[in-house]
């Protein structure tokens, strides 16, 4: 793509830059005139689209290369890798093809479902068992395999009704007596009910909204969301599907490609081509829109079963889902073609292709309504993107419309309104898709084994466009918090709201994470606007203290600001017209009046906030000095953060860091935060070493710093107490007890009846705590 830009003329480009909206027709013309005459774009759309060259089709000699590299490690007793050559074989193997004359893509499930049995994940392997016999109904040996798995779980009714179904199928008298001896072996033991095929959806929840939300305009943000009634602290106050959502590229060998979540090691491939894998059968359908194939086999040989056993065999070789009932779009149907371009194109543009077959899916007259970016009722910022986005959109909707046209030619036009249209649909989805994420832990351990050494963190996983959480604007002091279940956003208020009030949510880092002119950069170069919510527009103790130096005064606890850090606290002060107003805000939190009381005394605030004075005394602080100290007390410091995450922690590294911490905080304010992030790495160093009454010191330490950057309710804290909580259970304090209570009260603000779900660890914790009681 990089080469397509390069080749647009100078005048071309510069005409794109200086463009807006009103432009689009012109310069989209343009644009098309000149690459229909350019034969690089016409290879590139060959390259992109023609099956011949995809990377993503099916390749029965590349599936059978694979699956032979498995059945050489099934049979050294590498069942891990054996487990991965399998599943690889299946992304690629057609769906009709056979192998010793069985079906190829049903063998390879049987495969993986004896690696799988060899490692002990046995409900998996009997997914993949039911999964060979749904494409291959009259393949013995699956019942047969299927009925040991059903015995290892104890279910042996099942496997009982395997045998019986293996057994009429079996045509070898060898396999005959095999079949008879398990089925003499099973019929002494106890009948228990099968498990079912595929995982239980724990995501439901009988949380209903009952918020009156309406969509009103403001004065600052255009137009956002508020409640016409009082919101209790907790409730649930938004729930959607996304209209559209796509699993970003990188998380296409670790994530189900529909409903995000983490891939189980029996995963599902695409029918049709090998790029995305699914969790199970239903995601797979949902995704691809086409129905999971059953092999057309007849076995007359069962003619005479009873009908118990007939009713079974139906039940495990028809999976019950259908492309026909799915709720969900076929999001990946026009995808998965042979076809190279999605594979190749960024998220957000194959996103706006699923956005555009959604819509024409959705016209009922056959046409395609030519206002396309009118799909979605949302703010565009075209006019304030940047020279290079700006062409980059250009190429990009040209590219994406002739891609399309590969499966949607009668419907979408190669014209220059059909290409501004997708060029305001970028814009739209670049400022109001949402990342979709989930929690991921530092150390790859899962949630049941977490310690104190891991970290919990957001991780973008997934992009997609939520049309009426799109409408809920932005603050970095949010009052309402959303997270996803699967693909579905949820909104919950984190404080108590009054009606009328604006409901705002956090399109990134908050007050307390990041510093104001951090955040008012992300935000600027993220989304095109400048963040002018209270966090940003008002002083607050966080912003001023987050990356603060101490003032060299013994005794004083001002704190001490750096250039950057200033400019943006002296703009805050615009806000105010005179002493009295400011000094009534400030008065609000003692805090702010021993950080800064020298502001108080001022009458010119463009001087208030001058680099390296203190804010409380105005004594002069040396702030390059006190940056070589830190640099070199952090060498020690990332020494110890080395070893904790190795797990190999000396004595000395914790003397040194320890030392390296004293000298941190002769320079730094007590607030900064970079000292909160030194106490947890200490902390996590004596848990390693098993001195834990330090450790437990050490993370108070950070927890109480923590608590005046965000507030003693924030997210952030519940997760720090989820650490102190583990320690002191394993020490049997009963204070853990009360770490856990304050810790859940947390968790059921921001996540309600969700919190167990998203953060398993949180139900161990509050057993365990009971027990302390």
């Amino acid at each position: 793509m990089e080469k397509l830009k390069s080749v647009v003329p100078e005048t071309l480009k510069q005409k794109i830059s200086e463009s807006t909206t009103d432009d689009l027709h012109s310069t989209s013309s343009s644009l098309l005139h000149f690459f229909q005459t350019l034969p690089l774009f016409h290879q590139m759309v060959r390259d992109l689209t023609d099956p011949e060259m995809a990377l993503c089709g099916k390749n029965k000699e590349a599936a059978l290369e694979t699956k032979a590299k498995g059945n050489e490690c099934f049979s050294k007793g590498d069942y891990s890798s054996a487990l991965h050559f399998y599943s690889q074989a299946l992304r690629i193997a057609p769906m009709d093809v056979e192998d010793k004359e069985k079906n190829l893509v049903a063998t390879l499930y049987l495969n993986r479902a004896s690696s799988l049995h060899k490692l002990g994940l046995f409900l998996e392997s009997l997914r993949d068992c039911s999964r060979a016999l749904i494409v291959s109904p009259a393949y013995a040996k699956a019942w047969f395999w299927r009925a040991r798995v059903n015995s290892s779980l104890g279910n042996h009714e099942d496997a009982i009704n395997d045998l019986n179904v293996s057994l009429k199928i079996e045509t070898s008298l060898s396999g005959k007596r095999q079949i008879e001896s398990e089925l003499n072996m099973l019929l002494g033991q106890s009948r228990l009910r099968s498990s079912p095929l595929e995982k239980p959806n724990n995501e439901s929840s009988d949380e209903r909204l009952q918020m009156d939300l309406q969509c009103v305009s403001t004065t600052t943000k255009g137009r956002g969301m508020v409640s016409s009634t009082d919101i209790p602290l907790a409730s649930l106050i938004h729930k959607e599907d996304p209209y559209a959502a796509i699993l970003l590229k990188h998380c296409r060998e670790t994530h189900c490609a529909f409903c995000f979540n983490e891939l189980p090691a029996d995963t599902v491939p695409c029918v049709s081509c090998s790029i995305p894998v699914y969790c199970s059968l239903k995601c797979q359908v949902q995704a691809g829109g086409q129905d999971f194939p059953k092999c057309k086999e007849k076995y007359e040989s069962l003619e005479h079963l009873s009908d118990d056993l007939e009713r079974y065999i139906r039940n495990v070789t028809s999976p019950g889902i259908s492309s026909s009932n799915i709720e969900h779009a076929a999001e990946h149907k026009h995808e998965c073609q042979g076809m190279h371009w999605p594979a190749v194109l960024p998220s957000d543009v194959v996103l706006a292709g699923r956005i555009l077959v959604k819509h024409i899916e959705q016209q009922s007259s056959g046409g395609v309504d030519p206002k396309i970016h009118g799909i979605l009722d949302l703010c565009q910022n075209y006019g304030k993107l940047s020279p290079e986005t700006k062409l980059e959109f250009h190429v990009y909707s040209i590219i994406l419309l002739h891609c399309l046209q590969q499966f949607y030619a009668s419907n979408l036009p190669s014209n220059s309104a059909m290409t501004s249209e997708i060029i305001m649909l970028l814009s739209k989805i670049r400022v109001n898709s949402m990342a979709v994420v989930r929690m991921k832990y530092s150390d790859g351990k899962q949630p049941l084994d977490y310690d104190v050494t891991s970290s919990v963190e957001q991780v973008q996983v997934a992009q997609a466009v939520y049309c009426g959480g799109s409408l809920f604007n932005h603050s970095c002091q949010p009052n309402v918090h959303a997270y996803f279940l699967s693909r579905t956003l949820f909104i919950r208020a984190t404080e108590n709201v009054a009606a009328g009030s604006e409901l705002e949510l956090s399109y990134g880092p908050q007050v307390g994470e990041w510093d104001c002119s951090e955040r008012r950069k992300f935000l600027e170069d993220r989304y095109s606007f400048i963040c002018q919510c209270s966090g940003c527009a008002q002083l607050n103790l966080s912003d001023l203290v987050h990356t603060g130096y101490r003032c060299i005064k013994p005794n004083c606890f001002g704190v001490v600001l750096d250039s950057c850090v200033a400019k943006y606290e002296q703009e805050k002060l615009k806000h105010f017209k005179g002493p009295n107003s400011l000094q009534e805000y400030m008065v609000s939190d003692d805090n702010i009046g021993r950080v800064a009381r020298h502001i108080f005394e001022q009458t010119d605030y463009r001087h208030c906030f001058e680099p390296g004075c203190c804010l409380s005394c105005g004594s002069s602080c040396d702030i390059r000095a006190s940056q070589k100290t830190i640099s070199g007390a952090e060498i020690y410091i990332q020494r110890l953060q080395d070893a904790v995450a190795s797990g190999e922690i000396a004595t000395n590294l914790i003397t040194d860091a320890l030392k390296s911490m004293d000298i941190l905080r002769i320079v730094l304010h007590p607030f900064n935060k970079r000292i909160a992030e030194v106490e947890d790495n200490i902390a996590q160093a004596f848990y390693l070493i098993g001195e834990l009454q330090a450790a437990v010191d050490h993370c108070q330490a950070s927890i109480e710093i923590l608590e005046t950057l965000y507030g003693e309710n924030h997210i952030v804290i519940g997760n720090e107490l989820i650490k102190l909580a583990s320690i002191r259970h394993s020490m049997g304090h009963k204070s853990a007890a009360n770490d856990t209570s304050r810790m859940v009260a947390i968790f059921s603000r921001y996540y309600g009846s969700h919190a167990d779900i998203i953060f398993p660890h949180l139900r161990y914790l509050k057993r365990e705590a009971s027990s302390l009681v």
